[in-house]
């Protein structure tokens, strides 16, 4: 088994906000020595029975993603966690995570995004708590990851060799397990019990074109699946969906000013009859109909 180190910090964490459930800063923070760790450690002694647990882990693909899973992933195997669940490339929606926490009964699921904020280097990088009902952490672990922040001078630390996040499977890593699912595979499963694509795919073929913008973020994947996959768009359909780790330079808030040419589309040339966009981690949405 990898020797478990205790990390010493020289000041208590002192950025995490009481009634949060996450963590949002500039992303050469993040890059500052122990900073995610101590916040991780946090969230970790605020929950009940981790040891033995399922956590989900995935992330908006933003600068800093993968990185950030490999250590939140050691971090996790030193406090004993039974095991991990990672998206594929890291990558996870924030309703894909939810979906995830609930079906594989994880204790919580650890996101990395800074929703609708710019990614890249010079852009912000967030992490997020979800529990056990799928939903953000509740005012009570908030609370307790608030006050665990202010008083730790330590976390926990495994050195592992981690697969490429790149190669789904399941993994033994001393006592604990680490699958890597493709995580679109599972949303669209149940995207096909809560919607009925071959009558969605019948209506689209009549006069009603759409178009999505993921705003090259983590909603490109689920995007490709459903629409050009699943029902049967072409991708002409579908704007900015590779995931990049500064979104192409794009702001990843869905509004009439970020996501003005979607806006152009509709408003303006009317070339569609319905539109939407997401945020970075697709639990934000601009809708629109051509006016």
């Amino acid at each position: 088994m990898n020797e478990i180190k205790i990390i010493n910090i020289q000041k208590p964490f002192t950025d995490q906000k009481p009634g949060t459930s996450g963590l949002r800063k500039s992303t050469l923070k993040f890059q500052e020595d122990h900073y995610l760790e101590i916040f991780i450690e946090s969230v970790l002694n605020s929950l009940d029975l981790v040891k033995g647990s399922t956590i989900i882990i995935g992330g908006d693909g933003r600068y800093g993603n993968d990185i950030a899973i490999k250590k939140i992933i050691c971090i996790c195997a030193a406090h004993q966690v039974g095991k991990i669940i990672v998206g594929k490339a890291g990558l996870l929606s924030t309703p894909a995570a939810s979906n995830l926490i609930r079906v594989n009964n994880a204790l919580a699921g650890i996101i990395l995004s800074a929703s609708h904020n710019p990614g890249g280097l010079e852009g912000d990088f967030g992490v997020k708590v979800n529990v056990s009902n799928g939903g953000p952490a509740n005012e009570v672990v908030t609370n307790n990851i608030f006050k665990a922040s202010q008083c730790l001078t330590s976390y926990k630390f495994c050195e592992l060799n981690i697969p490429d996040l790149e190669k789904c499977g399941l993994y033994r890593i001393d006592e604990m397990e680490l699958e890597i699912i493709d995580g679109v595979e599972d949303y669209v499963k149940l995207m096909e019990k809560i919607f009925d694509f071959n009558k969605i795919s019948d209506f689209l073929k009549t006069d009603f074109s759409i178009v999505f913008d993921a705003m090259n973020a983590v909603t490109g994947p689920y995007a490709k699946k459903i629409f050009v996959e699943k029902i049967g768009l072409t991708s002409e359909s579908l704007m900015n969906c590779t995931p990049l780790l500064d979104f192409g330079g794009l702001h990843p808030d869905p509004n009439l000013t970020y996501a003005n040419k979607l806006a152009d589309l509709l408003l303006s040339q009317k070339k569609y009859s319905f539109g939407a966009a997401c945020d970075g981690d697709g639990d934000r949405n601009m809708i629109l109909g051509k006016s």
